[in-house]
């Protein structure tokens, strides 16, 4: 079973009790930029094992009567159709998305703010269609020498030139599709449109990694280099806080070098700093409620070599470069740990030159190992979930649970009417097979009945899977990795 080791609860409690201080702290109103992902936080739930993916839109329906969300896109990411890789979706899309979501949770989510406007076509549309939702949108304009220029930045041809949005409540929760979308800009834009208003307003950052109270090597912020190893962030003692305060704190490199900055647009606005570091800024709690510091090492140990697999496979794909396997090799060695860590990759493997096919290995909750191999009928990934059921579901393996003269027909229509080129089951077949079984056959259905038991097992393939069996790992709850090995047609 997996081992808890973030006390959820415990964080829901003390993160919100610590942004109302903070809002108290500042009068009238607090600006709050959200980094990473408001929901579906899969990483964290993966390093933090306990964290909930949605604990972050839990912790903030606590605060939902004083809150409102504004969303930012960049005008940039609209002319590009920026993709968001986790969900296959544009950045225009995901706004759509999150919108639904926070107002289906009874959250007040009235605006969006398009930045780095400068006339694009498609934000003018995009604009118009938001408006016909009943959303209201504001441009931001791009200011040349961003964020050096700060006598620019602090004036009527800077922050001043922006749309000022209109905000009802004291906690404005500032968020975005992905990075690079401006969403501090746009909190440092209300900063100095409020002040100009004679409204008392503050910033504050709420981003869960780096853990800033932490030690700077521990695994669980080492993950969160080898998550961000293609941006080339980097993990650092914050230097102003250890002068401030004579006490180390971490945080990372993008947020210490533009404190300087920060420093200057807050000196601008108020006349000075409320803060005496970036790591002042923060207000995430996370590090107080790890419950189990052991589990979520080996957690975050785990977590840095399935970066390595996938990083491998983009380099195979041309989605990155081998700058960001190296990047990630390198932590794996600082932290002593190899990719044969992780069990499945051995099994896998070992199947593999047993066989001399492509074959797949799963770690269930209990540590047991199950392996496949691809067949005549169906891949590696498909017969890993049956063999995997079945064991669960105390059923012979030498029993099958698909007849043969089932999947020929589906596989003459996939080759035949189809035009595919492998007739092999694809694990989404596999389980629609089963379901239609399972109305009578009783095996079939007690096997349908295990794969709930899937959740949080790991599972290793030795080439990489189609973007149809990925997705069905991942709606299941199952980790994966695959060696950066293409699959032969």
């Amino acid at each position: 079973m997996m081992k808890i080791g973030f006390d959820n609860e415990k964080y829901l409690k003390i993160q919100s009790e610590h942004i109302k201080e903070r809002i108290a702290q500042f009068g009238d109103k607090l600006y709050l930029e959200f980094g990473g992902k408001l929901f579906d936080d899969y990483h964290a739930s993966r390093v933090l094992p306990g964290f909930q993916p949605d604990s972050k839109l839990r912790m903030l329906m606590q605060l939902k009567d004083d809150a409102e969300i504004i969303i930012v896109i960049s005008a940039v990411d609209i002319e590009t159709n920026k993709i968001r890789g986790d969900l296959g979706i544009t950045y225009d899309e995901d706004v759509l998305r999150l919108h639904d979501v926070f107002t289906s949770r009874g959250l007040f989510c009235p605006s969006v703010v398009i930045t780095h406007y400068n006339g694009q076509a498609s934000a003018k549309a995009y604009r118009e269609r938001l408006e016909r939702l009943g959303i209201h949108v504001y441009y931001h304009y791009t200011i040349e020498g961003y964020p050096n220029n700060v006598n620019l930045i602090d004036s009527e041809d800077g922050f001043g030139r922006n749309d000022y949005v209109q905000t009802t409540r004291p906690l404005v929760v500032v968020t975005a599709p992905g990075p690079g979308s401006g969403k501090m800009a746009v909190c440092l834009s209300q900063l100095y449109q409020e002040n100009r208003r004679g409204v008392k307003a503050g910033y504050a950052k709420f981003e869960t990694f780096p853990i800033w109270s932490i030690p700077l090597k521990h695994p669980v912020n080492v993950a969160y280099e080898a998550a961000t190893a293609d941006l080339n962030d980097v993990n650092m003692i914050d230097p102003f806080h250890l002068e401030a305060y004579g006490k180390t704190a971490i945080n990372y490199n993008r947020d210490i070098e533009i404190f300087p900055v920060l420093n200057a647009i807050f000196e601008g606005i108020y006349g000075e700093n409320p803060y005496k570091s970036p790591t002042d800024m923060g207000v995430n709690m996370a590090g107080f409620c790890i419950s189990d510091d052991a589990a979520c090492c080996e957690a975050s140990h785990a977590e840095i070599i399935r970066r390595y697999f996938t990083a491998l496979c983009n380099v195979v794909d041309g989605k990155t470069t081998e700058n960001e396997v190296n990047k990630i090799s390198l932590l794996m060695k600082m932290s002593k740990i190899v990719p044969e860590d992780r069990r499945v990759v051995g099994a896998a493997r070992e199947r593999k030159e047993l066989t001399g096919v492509t074959s797949s290995a799963i770690e269930l909750q209990d540590g047991t190992i199950i392996t496949a191999k691809t067949s005549s009928l169906l891949g590696p990934s498909a017969a890993l979930l049956l063999n995997a059921t079945k064991h669960l579901a105390g059923i012979d393996h030498s029993v099958e649970l698909i007849p043969q003269e089932m999947i020929e027909p589906i596989q003459k229509m996939k080759v035949s009417m189809l035009h595919g080129k492998n007739p092999r089951l694809h694990t989404d077949e596999v389980l629609v097979a089963l379901s239609m079984l399972s109305l009578h056959d009783e095996n079939c259905s007690k096997a349908l009945a295990c794969l709930p038991l899937l959740d949080g097992c790991q599972v290793h393939t030795t080439a990489m899977l189609s973007e149809v069996d990925h997705k069905i790992f991942k709606k299941l709850g199952i980790g994966l990795t695959c060696d950066p090995v293409r699959k032969k047609k």
